[in-house]
């Protein structure tokens, strides 16, 4: 009894994998392991990497944040990106400059739509005062 692993991104399947024996996935209160007969489960993920063994080895790919859902044998990760590789370092380096700047960015358009809409709502309430 051997686990399959799906990988949505929001516009297509990134990967799916059949034969999947372990998969090992950071969450922000540390990595966690998925046997197939792990009871089913749902974890919030981070940027980080997912590890994944099969018969051909072990498989590394870079994920941005995103949600893993277990039911049965079945693993559906749905992400924002994703990246395939082989060289951990590489990958770690990726997430680190790519994934986490981009997070930044997001976070900084949230505060400037943010006050944008407290400065629309005090005006739409000066008008309606006055």
């Amino acid at each position: 009894m051997l686990m399959s692993l799906k990988v949505l991104l929001p516009f297509q399947v990134f990967t799916e994998t059949g034969g999947v024996s372990r998969i090992v996935a950071e969450t922000h209160q540390g990595s966690f392991g998925l046997l197939p007969h792990r009871l089913d489960c749902v974890a919030a993920l981070p940027p980080g990497i997912l590890v994944y063994e099969t018969d051909a080895g072990e498989a590394f790919l870079a994920v941005d944040e995103g949600v893993l859902v277990k039911t049965g044998l079945e693993v559906l990760v749905s992400v924002r990106r994703a990246i395939a590789g082989k060289d951990l370092a590489r990958l770690r380096d990726l997430v680190e400059q790519e994934f986490l700047t981009l997070d930044e960015q997001a976070q900084n358009v949230r505060s400037v739509m943010a006050k944008l809409e407290s400065g629309i709502i005090r005006r739409l309430v000066g008008f309606h005062h006055g």
